[in-house]
């Protein structure tokens, strides 16, 4: 102000010029003051982003429990949700030929590798909240404090945020639809590929003004050249941080899965006039193998021989092991009648990918064996397979720091009571769900952070996180940003 008053009052024009200057300078102090002088940024990284969240989380095409599936209405109403706060932080917005949600900063003239930040939108059937969702608006959150900082215009690098249509792989029975398309993974045999209904990935592709066709499908693959790394914020989906009464943990990598579907065929017939012993009935045989399945998999050393020189089946390797039943079907599903068919799916996962291909062998010629006993006919179809996925151990320990960080500062604010190892080392954990990083890393180096949920639970109504945890999220991946793409003497000399 004492600039202003000294300046000559025949020169009005100079008073505008030094007034313009001195809100330029005065505008990152009010941004700070606003969001918060600590620099936690609460306003936009808890409340707004929780507020998102919930906003998000009621766009369902379930009546009553949140259902949102790939390209489904709800799906669509939500996109358009999401761009618009993509577009409130400043992004360029797009949707890919497969349903994907873009939003891109491009620094001027840069020639670097682009840093990709998402998560999936779709939802399994009566799901929670945060599954996807926090990945995809913490990142949005964490870009729009950027802006509001100033920082986004010192961007040295592109950083985009996406999306994904489908992850869960509910409707089609096939995961990573959005994330294997622009990892370049998708096969165009998907496109024929139909739900329960009938209807084919392609007539849902072009019932939402689409191509659907396998040079659309080829166009929304990225080059790897173009990529430098792809890192998801996700929840746990378990219990271990919570245990460890932290709020934040980074993942060393992703567990392999397999995903089967069993057909079992015997013979239809009346309920009370077949006799017991005259029966080919594919339901007992289907109790018979889920049973199989649940020993085999809680005690693979009675079916499995261990190799000592390779190491494949120590105690370690099949510690992760965890198969599930999660899906049975029936026809013609009537109390009175014996079915004629049953199908049910069966969902293996393992840190070692040898485990895992063992039990899907083993278990696979059991089925077998046990319609044979029963008089049964069956067959096992191979509906997805996915190897173990390790995450880049750069990209890690990067993830670390930005979380020591962000957990330092927010304990010294007393933002996080009641944190335990507030200045000792982030949690390393594996993850036993599959995510979409799994698909990116045939793209690019992929990391991980993994956000505390209450009791572990997820897939459920009952998934619940901490406000001020998603409000650590955030921070953390601020922090990680501007160690990767923000050009630090640039943002010195603006703050000094």
């Amino acid at each position: 102000m004492a600039l202003l008053l000294s300046c000559p009052r025949r020169h009005p024009s100079i008073h505008l010029l030094i007034l313009s200057a001195y809100a330029l300078f005065l505008l990152p102090i009010l941004d700070g003051l606003e969001l918060g002088g600590d620099g936690l940024y609460r306003e936009i990284l808890r409340d707004e982003t929780v507020l998102r969240l919930k906003e998000l989380g009621k766009i369902s095409d379930g009546e009553g429990y949140l259902e949102r599936t790939f390209l489904s209405p709800a799906s669509i109403r939500a996109s358009a949700v999401i761009i618009s706060w993509m577009k409130d932080t400043g992004l360029t917005t797009w949707i890919d030929q497969m349903g994907n949600i873009h939003g891109r900063f491009e620094p001027t003239n840069s020639t670097k590798e682009a840093l990709l930040i998402g998560s999936h939108m779709d939802t399994v059937i009566d799901a929670g909240m945060y599954d996807g969702a926090l990945g995809i608006i913490s990142a949005i959150s964490a870009l729009k404090v950027l802006k509001v900082t100033g920082r986004l215009q010192r961007l040295t690098r592109p950083v985009e945020v996406i999306a994904f249509s489908d992850e869960e792989g509910v409707r089609f029975q096939t995961t990573f639809l959005g994330s294997a398309a622009v990892a370049g993974t998708l096969p165009e045999s998907i496109l024929q590929v139909s739900d329960k209904s009938g209807t084919t990935v392609q007539d849902v592709l072009k019932l939402n003004s689409l191509e659907g066709t396998a040079n659309a499908l080829g166009d929304v693959r990225y080059s790897p050249v173009s990529v430098g790394s792809y890192v998801e914020v996700h929840i746990e989906q378990g219990p271990v941080l919570e245990a460890l009464r932290y709020p934040l943990g980074v993942v060393k990598g992703i567990a392999g899965q397999t995903r089967l579907k069993v057909i079992i065929n015997g013979s239809q017939g009346h309920a009370g006039t077949v006799p017991m012993k005259l029966r080919r009935d594919p339901m007992v045989a289907a109790a018979e193998l889920v049973l199989t399945l649940e020993t085999l998999c809680k005690e693979p050393n009675k079916f499995l021989t261990y190799d000592e020189e390779c190491g494949c089946f120590t105690e370690e390797s099949v510690a992760g092991l965890v198969c599930t039943v999660g899906e049975l079907l029936t026809w013609p599903s009537a109390s009175n009648v014996i079915p004629g068919q049953v199908n049910f799916t069966v969902d293996i996962r393992a840190m070692d990918d040898k485990v895992r291909e063992t039990i899907v062998a083993s278990f696979s010629r059991l089925v077998l064996q046990r319609c044979d006993d029963r008089l049964v006919d069956c067959a096992v179809e191979h509906k997805h397979a996915a190897a173990a996925t390790p995450c880049d151990a750069e990209l890690t320990s990067q993830l670390e720091r930005a979380t020591r960080s962000t957990i330092s500062s927010m304990a010294t604010a007393a933002a996080l009571p009641g944190v335990r190892r507030a200045g000792g080392e982030t949690p390393v954990l594996m993850s036993g769900a599959g995510h979409d990083a799994m698909a990116m890393a045939r793209l690019t180096k992929v990391g991980m952070l993994f956000v505390r949920c209450r009791g572990g639970v997820s897939h459920s109504p009952e998934e619940s996180v901490l406000d001020d945890d998603v409000w650590a999220a955030g921070l953390a991946l601020v922090n990680f940003i501007d160690q990767n793409a923000v050009d630090a003497a640039a943002a010195t000399a603006a703050e000094s």
